[in-house]
């Protein structure tokens, strides 16, 4: 596994609807706060396991099983099985650190957000994965942010950071369905559609998600997309162990 698939790997943690023909109806200020309800995947700790499909630029494709622990707002760990049983990658998300380790041939990554963003162009953080995990819009809503209602959905457009995100979320479930990140500065563009919901503890859960990232590499951006179909999650109140040793 050579570093761009390691990256991608990783990306795995880390995916719309076409448009109604009404005419769109801008929303500011107490509409906004009455109108806008999103939904955010309360739990504590989260165990949960999915079959994953990773399509690289090349044509090849390695299905696999994906296992995630996470603790809300400090940890997210994973182990990547591509099949028979062998563990291929394993990795931790923390509020400071990406790491991961390619079993396999003995690669590994290990960096901070920022170096993460200045070597492949794509700002990342726990934050942000966990929000596109659940399907929850990808930063806390804000009056500087813009908000259109078109027919069942609404649109929402905010920038942070020079990243501008574009999502669309249901007026059903209050969850996102697609969501577009691209920064102004840096050439990594990241994208993520949910096609099917269930529920986790009485709550909308994405059950499918479709991530599409683009990085930029040395030898020019390249892009990769994921399958990740959940089929059994979990929300604990009892803490769990995440293995360091990774």
């Amino acid at each position: 596994m050579n570093k761009y698939r390691l990256v991608s790997v990783f990306l795995i943690m880390v995916i719309g609807l076409s448009a109604c023909a009404k005419k769109p109806i801008l929303y500011t200020s107490d509409e906004v706060m009455e109108e806008f309800q999103p939904n955010y995947f309360k739990f504590q700790y989260l165990n949960a396991r999915a079959r994953i499909v990773l399509e690289e630029p090349n044509g090849k494709t390695t299905r696999g099983s994906l296992n995630m622990r996470a603790k809300k707002d400090s940890i997210i760990w994973f182990s990547i099985t591509p099949g028979l049983g062998i563990e291929a990658a394993r990795g931790i998300i923390t509020q400071d650190h990406i790491k991961i380790k390619d079993r396999l041939n003995g690669e590994s990554l290990d960096m901070t957000f920022q170096e993460f963003s200045d070597q492949y162009g794509v700002n990342l953080s726990l934050d942000l994965f966990q929000n596109i995990l659940f399907a929850n819009i990808p930063n806390e809503f804000s009056f500087r942010d813009r908000l259109v209602r078109i027919g069942k959905t609404f649109e929402l457009s905010q920038v942070r950071d020079n990243v501008n995100y574009e999502t669309v979320i249901s007026t059903t479930h209050g969850k996102s369905t697609s969501l577009e990140s691209a920064s102004s500065k840096l050439k990594g563009r990241l994208t993520a559609q949910y096609p099917q919901f269930g529920e986790v503890d009485e709550q909308p859960f994405p059950n499918k998600l479709l991530i599409r990232v683009l990085l930029e590499m040395p030898e020019g951006p390249k892009s990769t997309t994921l399958n990740v179909e959940m089929n059994r999650v979990e929300s604990l109140t009892e803490p769990l162990t995440f293995p360091y040793n990774y």
